[in-house]
């Protein structure tokens, strides 16, 4: 059975106020659980301390691997398991190569990417994730805190003096 939490959120509606309000939360100490927003906002991340992701070292290692399974599987093809020399090339043509390798890299790298995007983010087929207010996927900016984290009445004072359009409290 999935573990609900009682959380408290505030509503904004530009995110100029939404990054004011995230650095006063963290200059007040607030635990804040999460913040969502419908598109990516620059400076969010350092504000809130988040480090760079590391997807770009795996999309790396599984390019990588993506070149070494074409580049070999085309060597031990064409030179072992069927050696035909067709055009005058020899049986070990490394630039014919050059095309299947680069697909194969970036169709290991995309793949693995995704995979692994998923998999971090607990996301996938028959995954469902709860839903805090429809409206942070479309217009509007939110802060969330989970009571248990932290004392409701400050929250709900700095809800009010950083500019909140709305504050609601649900359990998830």
């Amino acid at each position: 059975m999935a573990q609900t939490k009682d959380i408290i959120y505030g509503l904004w509606n530009d995110e100029e106020d939404l990054l004011k309000a995230v650095q006063v939360a963290k200059d007040d100490h607030l635990e804040i659980m999460d913040v969502y927003t419908p598109f990516p906002i620059h400076g969010l991340d350092p504000i809130l301390g988040l480090s760079e992701s590391r997807l770009h070292i795996a999309g790396f290692v599984y390019g990588a691997l993506g070149t070494l399974t074409a580049f070999l599987g085309m060597s031990w093809i064409f030179t072992k398991d069927w050696p035909i020399i067709f055009g005058g090339k020899p049986h070990w043509s490394v630039p014919a190569f050059i095309p299947i390798v680069f697909e194969l890299t970036v169709l290991f790298a995309s793949i693995g990417m995704v995979v692994t995007f998923y998999v971090i983010n607990g996301l996938g087929p028959g995954v469902v994730n709860p839903t805090i207010d429809l409206r942070i996927t479309d217009d509007k900016f939110c802060i969330a805190f989970d009571k248990a984290d932290v004392d409701v009445s400050k929250v709900e004072s700095f809800l009010k003096n950083t500019g909140a359009s709305e504050i609601h409290s649900k359990t998830i």
